[in-house]
């Protein structure tokens, strides 16, 4: 087949084109002709069909993502925001911190080790292209039900991807989520963050400037691997005949991607670089488009240079391919032998493949014949924006009106131990001790807190022990019951797991995880969600520093329910101060921080006992959110208490439970008088928080929660080897323990 250039392009505009089969609508193909004025070639064609995707240009997610720039808190710590790989804040002493969470959702479920393990990979690249060196990842995951014949294909699959990248890297997994629920059967969720670090100085770009600054692409050879890994998997619905499309998940090799992170960094300390681009989604395409339209000129590049592992592959294909490990730079000419030299030393492979012009125009030649010639910004920034009808959906109101008040309660006090182990037992509550096992949580030796604490936690000075705290939450239950208050309670979650630790909040990443933006009631729940976490990032003076949005994730026309993961990062001072979850100290007085009040709605109690999800998701008061922030982070700083441990999914006795297993010791509670023990127990009101307080530092303690207007009430003391709830019941650690880590290692044996 003779080559498709632009001039054979502009002499055939009756040549029929497979864009429909790349993903592309009509009028989307038909504005591609008007942008250039002729029909496309194959390789402009395949270009426009990946970066105008879904996945790529958010062209169903832009209208309502705009929230996030246009109610943003004031916040001087916001050194770098959207629109760059990562966002970057200040967290003082010269140090910059950047952090994002994205999906490698579809390709997980068609191959659990290599799409998650890839997903890894990508968001590794992403903070190292912002100038920092990776220091730590999480992974929020979902899966289908527990005892699904197919979660046990995916979820050892994506485990071990995480940890097997992950652990070659060198990078501790010091959080994350595991949780189960049939709407995630077809459509596994897995979410990868990475934080990096850095001087405020070394903060890179992605930009193309300078004329005759070259393009160098560096590190492994591309491949088949990954072609159409954004447009065909991340933008388009499963149907319901399973996994398929596997030549569409890239392939990682986390060694490689290790000798890139090394080589980077020495590349940034000889500032050898003036700007940068990982390439991931939509490879080559993404990244020469990318910087040549947030640059000052146009591109050139020479793309039969390009270093490739299959001789056979065609210019569009090599456009397209997401093969792994791969970096994109622009360096100027008197610095590209010492660019290359670096590069030698690491065993990283490196070619000029093009440079910066004066035009506006990207320009690939493939031999000498010119195979595309677009406006670089037509590719990257100005693709399709589509406002999709969304209407509230007519199921909402009887899903909230079946409240979960009506569900039968237990009406002795066996019955209520009964359900509590039930509940601690149940796959969503018990230990993933199975998972994150797996993961090396202490690798370079500066994880201070780690799973299963609120937040992980790593020190990021050694000198003077500053360090940063992340968390990620999301609850999609309460999402689906009220799409607004489920992405701000997901908000308020992470925030206050960042608190107790003792951390600042300081910004915020998001993975907004929907079914098929074509459905009016999945976009409806999309608004919502994105309006609820922007007015809530506004109250809490939480800037959103950038994130990932992944729809699509359904299966014919059953969609997951609306899953907003909200990951907050905050810093503190010294790591010295944090506050663990384990209550340790015999004799430490219990308190409980914050209203309790009946709020089953969406509950792991409901879930668990019922099999029942309506009525409406615990009232947010991120007013109060605030308060109890401060609260902790006060109480850490100044020694007053020993552990803290939020209330959330399972309430006040699986907070309880798990912090008395933590730290090997029981605890005696008296619940207030006059409630009712049940909703005591199993009530998920947020803004809550359970501490253990020192007798020396009561006092002290309970003046400034009243001072503040924080409702504090002593429920008890750390005591002896059981947990034992006065007038109901007393459960043993050991048979606690037993139930809460036994069930995941049951199911997946």
């Amino acid at each position: 087949m003779s080559l498709d250039t632009v001039k054979h392009a502009a002499e055939t505009p009756d040549t029929a084109q497979p864009w429909a089969e790349l993903g592309l609508k009509q009028d989307e193909y038909e504005r591609i002709r008007a942008i250039l004025g002729r029909r496309p070639t194959g390789a402009e064609l395949a270009m426009y069909s990946v970066m105008w995707s879904e996945h790529c240009s958010y062209k169903s997610s832009k209208v309502h993502l705009r929230q996030f720039g246009e109610k943003a808190p004031e916040n001087d710590a916001l050194l770098v925001g959207i629109g760059e790989n990562a966002g970057v804040v200040d967290v003082g002493q010269g140090y910059a911190v950047t952090f994002k969470v994205e999906s490698h959702n579809h390709p997980s479920y068609i191959e659990p080790y290599q799409g998650a393990a890839t997903g890894v990979g990508g968001i590794v690249r992403d903070i190292l292209a912002m100038g920092a060196r990776p220091v730590a990842v999480m992974d929020p995951l979902r899966f289908g039900a527990a005892d699904h014949p197919d979660t046990k294909r995916v979820l050892p699959g994506v485990v071990a991807g995480i940890g097997g990248y992950g652990n070659c890297l060198g990078l501790p997994n010091i959080g994350g989520e595991v949780v189960f629920d049939s709407c995630y059967q077809g459509n596994p969720l897995v979410n990868a963050l990475c934080v990096g670090v850095m001087k405020h100085e070394d903060i890179h770009l992605a930009k193309a400037s300078g004329a005759g600054n070259k393009v160098i692409l560096y590190g492994a050879r591309t491949g088949g691997d990954g072609i159409g890994g954004v447009s065909v998997l991340a933008s388009e619905t499963f149907d319901s005949t399973g996994p398929a499309k596997r030549p569409a998940v890239q392939v990682g090799d986390p060694f490689q991607e290790k000798l890139l992170i090394e080589c980077t960094l020495e590349l940034f300390r000889e500032h050898l670089v003036e700007g940068i681009q990982d390439l991931g989604g939509a490879g080559l395409s993404c990244a020469t488009s990318e910087l040549a339209s947030a640059g000052s000129g146009g591109m050139r590049v020479e793309l039969d240079r390009v270093p490739l592992r299959d001789a056979t592959l065609s210019p569009e294909e090599i456009l397209m391919s997401e093969s792994q490990e791969r970096m994109c730079a622009i360096v100027e000419p008197g610095k590209v032998a010492r660019f290359l030299e670096i590069c030698e030393k690491w065993d990283v492979i490196a070619t000029v493949i093009g440079e910066v012009t004066d035009g506006e125009r990207l320009e690939i030649f493939w031999h000498g014949e010119q195979i595309v010639d677009v406006p670089p910004r037509t590719v990257a920034h100005e693709g399709p924006v589509y406002e999709r009808p969304y209407a509230r959906p007519d199921w909402q109101d009887a899903l909230q009106a079946d409240d979960a008040a009506k569900l039968p309660r237990p009406q002795t006090p066996e019955e209520l131990r009964a359900q509590v182990l039930k509940v601690i037992a149940s796959p969503n509550q018990a230990s993933k001790s199975w998972v994150t096992d797996q993961y090396d949580r202490f690798v370079q030796g500066n994880t201070v807190l780690a799973q299963p604490e609120d937040s992980g936690m790593v020190r990021i000075d050694e000198e003077t022990d500053l360090g940063v705290a992340v968390a990620t939450d999301g609850n999609g239950r309460y999402a689906k019951l009220d799409p607004y208050a489920g992405a701000q309670l997901a908000l308020a979650e992470s925030y206050r797991n960042v608190a107790a630790t003792g951390a600042r909040p300081l910004a915020i990443s998001n993975c907004l995880n929907f079914g098929s933006p074509e459905d009016p009631a999945v976009m409806w729940q999309f608004a919502e969600a994105t309006r609820g976490l922007a007015d809530g990032c506004l109250e809490l003076g939480t800037p959103v520093t950038g994130g990932n949005v992944s729809l699509y994730n359904q299966t014919g026309d059953t969609a997951i329910h609306p899953t907003p993961v909200v990951a907050v990062l905050g810093v503190i001072d010294d790591v010295n101060r944090r506050t663990p979850m384990a209550f340790r100290e015999e004799g430490q007085l219990l308190y409980l921080l914050g209203d309790t009040r009946e709020e089953l709605g969406g509950s792991a109690w409901s879930q668990v006992v019922h099999d029942h999800l309506g009525g409406l998701p615990p009232k947010v008061d991120l007013a109060r959110e605030r308060l109890l922030a401060e609260i902790l982070i006060s109480a850490s700083r100044d020694g007053m208490i020993d552990a803290a441990h939020d209330l959330s999914d399972g309430g006040l006795i699986q907070a309880v439970t798990e912090s008395c297993l933590r730290g090997g010791k029981g605890a005696r509670l008296v619940l207030p008088d006059g409630t009712d023990p049940f909703v005591q127990l199993f009530s998920e009101s947020a803004g809550r928080a359970v501490v253990s307080v020192p007798r020396s530092e009561e006092l002290r303690f309970t003046d400034m929660c009243e001072a503040r207007g924080l409702p504090a009430v002593r429920i008890g003391v750390v005591d002896g080897d059981s947990v034992d709830v006065q007038g109901q019941f007393s459960l043993p650690l050991e048979e606690l323990r037993e139930a809460h880590e036994a069930t995941i290692p049951a199911l997946l044996a």
